[in-house]
């Protein structure tokens, strides 16, 4: 179909996207490094799961096609490779010119080579003394076995002269990060890799040999893991399983640079790895380290503008964050106001709360030391009810909820785990207090992104609480099919992914192309992080068709193209990557002429949020809130800094602002907002302190006034 893409290739169109990042001259150029790692980690992430997947997929003889391009397996996997090929140019080359502007500020990455001489022989001795000591040198060959290789995990071989054969040296490079970068000068900014120093001496680990040739490879290998089921047992199966998934098969071989042909033919025999998955960089295979070259000099020309988390404006100091929801719903937008602030301190308060009888949640991801889970034990111990649907097969995070599971547990949490072959991804809370008499008041907070303190710093997220009680009937429906192992069928006010979720979606669209046909202007807008349900992408081909004006918001994948005749014509599409990650998810369905809904939620529009997995959004029905909403959909859609347009090809190019027209960028002035509300209110509450101390002066007597003056 001439409107859809796949949605591999789309993922790396997106990656490309925050590789711009990396040489985008108005970004300081520590931050350029920083997005260097990102596009690694992201790329990292898309072998071990995606590519994983597609290779398992291909192993099993399957070799299904893609229902968007038509391409099966091998297809992908082969347009994957050439085009992860022709980026790794702009990635070397991202990197070299950074690292040559830095070194104004005195920044050098040295290799042994260009060291000085009196760097070489501290080298030399740091080498023997530090690092020999802790490391081995393994030879294998066709008599001795081939080690297992960590995913990710750095290791330097070499090619040993062999008689008859081929006879290779391994040395894993085991390192914690902080010891990786081997300070050489201006206060660690001149440096060497450990890695690299290893390779160069790594002769003197293979006495008797000689080495004919060297190089650093690092494996990539398939993550992509999945536990069906619950019940009693089902912990130590996600242990067990985790445990496995560090055993699992290569899907990518990177190296340092040319290496013999024969010895890396060996290694890529011995991994069962095909030579079309090895790649060739040159520079580190690991940028993991650039994010503590942040730390080594704080000149502000190097680093973002500092941006904190601010006290929300909406919220009181001396009320409880409960009774001032109660009064009037809110909405909260990080990072721009704090969770600390918010979200934390409504937890806390809840927890000693003598009145509160029970407090419900599902958990996704969560930071390392949470201070959610720190709450939810005080409201345990302290004798509420506390229920937590904590997800265990949140990837990359399952070793982190299953301790914290463990937590729970002891102080005494009733923990459940969520519905056979469905993940719970969404972000929902319940709390119940007493009210007067034998009544309750019920407070729901439905948030787009997860209860992690360290990362609502980094994500642009958005977290509703309304103490409406229609929504907090829908709110138990889920609790209640979470704990029984059953969908909810119907609801009320919420959109309850899978069976109450994109049904409802797809009759809202149904609306807005009803009102285009009968000779109205139907809108359709969406704040999303991936489009690629088929069924949605379908129903707004019909809606563009139908004369619906669409506008779109997506961060990453984007299977639909927009802008195309006789498809999508009235479809425009934005990705927005920026210094925040884009997190939130925001539906609206008619424009503000019209009687507008707007939803805010945790599922994004692919068939693995919208019909697999469990995902709540609300309607925010307050008219205030409302346009709040639609006030920053339009600021993203004016987005003329951070923003890509994506064109009728597939490709995207940067928003260019028009001649005099305001230069936005909607992240900053987001935050410029948040400061600006805050700092209102602090004026005014001084205003009104000054008014009332103009109004005591006032009403004191000339006589009163005249004694007090004398006293």
């Amino acid at each position: 179909m001439e409107y859809l893409e796949n949605r591999e290739l789309s993922w790396l169109k997106f990656n490309k996207r925050v590789l711009e990042e990396a040489s985008d001259k108005n970004n300081p150029l520590l931050e350029r490094l920083s997005f260097s790692a990102i596009y690694q980690s992201n790329l990292d992430e898309f072998f071990m799961v995606r590519v994983g997947s597609i290779t398992d997929d291909e192993k099993s003889g399957r070799n299904k096609k893609d229902s968007k391009s038509g391409m099966n397996s091998s297809q992908q996997l082969d347009a994957i490779f050439t085009a992860v090929r022709r980026l790794q140019p702009v990635v070397e080359d991202t990197y070299r010119k950074t690292m040559s502007e830095l070194s104004a500020y005195g920044f050098e990455h040295v290799s042994f080579e260009n060291a000085t001489k009196d760097e070489q022989i501290f080298l030399e001795l740091y080498f023997k003394r530090e690092i020999k000591p802790f490391i081995s040198g393994l030879v294998v060959n066709n008599s001795l076995p081939f080690p297992f290789l960590k995913n990710k995990e750095l290791y330097a071989v070499v090619q040993l002269n062999a008689k008859k054969g081929v006879s290779i040296g391994i040395v894993p490079i085991s390192h914690d990060q902080n010891e990786r970068v081997i300070p050489l000068g201006a206060g660690g900014k001149r440096f060497i890799l450990e890695e690299e120093v290893v390779l160069h001496f790594a002769h003197l680990l293979f006495k008797g040999y000689k080495v004919l040739d060297r190089a650093i490879i690092r494996v990539t290998r398939n993550a992509d893991i999945m536990v069906s089921g619950k019940g009693s047992d089902f912990r130590d199966r996600m242990e067990e399983l985790v445990d496995k998934r560090k055993k699992l098969a290569p899907v990518r071989l990177e190296i340092s640079d040319d290496f013999s042909r024969e010895a890396l033919d060996y290694i890529c025999k011995k991994l069962k790895i095909k030579n079309v998955r090895v790649f060739t960089s040159r520079i580190p295979l690991d940028l993991s380290y650039l994010f503590q070259l942040q730390e080594l000099d704080e000149n502000p020309k190097l680093h973002y503008v500092q941006r904190l988390p601010r006290k929300p404006a909406i919220l009181a100091d001396n009320r409880s964050v409960f009774s001032q929801v109660k009064q009037k719903d809110m909405i909260l937008s990080y990072p721009f106001e704090s969770m600390n602030m918010s979200f934390i301190r409504l937890l806390q308060e809840c927890a000693i709360d003598p009145k509160v009888t029970s407090i419900k949640i599902t958990l996704y991801r969560l930071a390392k030391g949470s201070k959610v889970i720190d709450t939810l034990c005080t409201a345990s111990e302290n004798g509420k009810e506390v229920l937590v649907m904590i997800e265990l097969r949140a990837r990359f995070d399952e070793s982190n909820n299953i301790e914290w599971s463990k937590v729970l547990q002891k102080a005494g949490v009733k923990v459940i785990y969520g519905i056979k072959d469905y993940k719970t991804h969404s972000k929902l809370l319940l709390i119940k207090r007493k009210s007067t008499g034998n009544n309750y008041d019920y407070l729901t907070q439905i948030g787009t992104g997860n209860y992690n303190e360290k990362t609502s710093t980094l994500y642009t997220d958005l977290m509703f609480l309304t103490t409406n009680k229609e929504i907090a009937q829908d709110a138990e429906k889920v609790f209640e099919c979470l704990q029984k192992g059953t969908f909810v069928e119907e609801t009320n006010k919420l959109l309850v992914a899978p069976l109450c979720l994109r049904n409802k979606i797809l009759a809202m669209m149904d609306e807005q192309i009803n009102i285009s046909r009968n000779g109205g202007q139907g809108y359709i807008g969406a704040k999303i992080n991936a489009l690629c349900d088929g069924t949605i992408i379908k129903k707004l081909a019909e809606a563009s068709q139908a004369g619906v004006k669409i506008e779109l918001v997506v961060r990453g994948i984007c299977c639909l193209i927009p802008d195309v005749a006789g498809y999508t014509e009235n479809i425009t599409v934005r990705s927005i990557v920026g210094r925040f990650l884009e997190h939130s998810r925001i539906y609206i369905f008619g424009d503000e002429k019209t009687e507008q809904k707007i939803y805010i939620g945790s599922a994004d529009y692919m068939s693995r949020n919208t019909i697999r997995r469990v995902e709540v959004a609300t309607p925010i029905e307050n008219e205030k809130l409302k346009k709040r909403l639609w006030d920053m959909f339009r600021t993203l859609m004016s987005d003329n800094v951070k923003a890509r347009i994506m064109q009728n090809d597939g490709t995207y190019i940067h928003a260019v602002p028009d001649e005099n027209a305001e230069i936005i960028n909607a992240q900053e002035f987001f935050y410029e907002q948040a400061y600006k509300n805050i700092e209102d209110k602090q004026n005014r509450q001084e205003q009104l302190r000054t008014n009332r101390e103009n109004s005591a002066k006032k009403k004191t007597t000339p006589k009163k006034r005249k004694t007090i003056e004398k006293n």
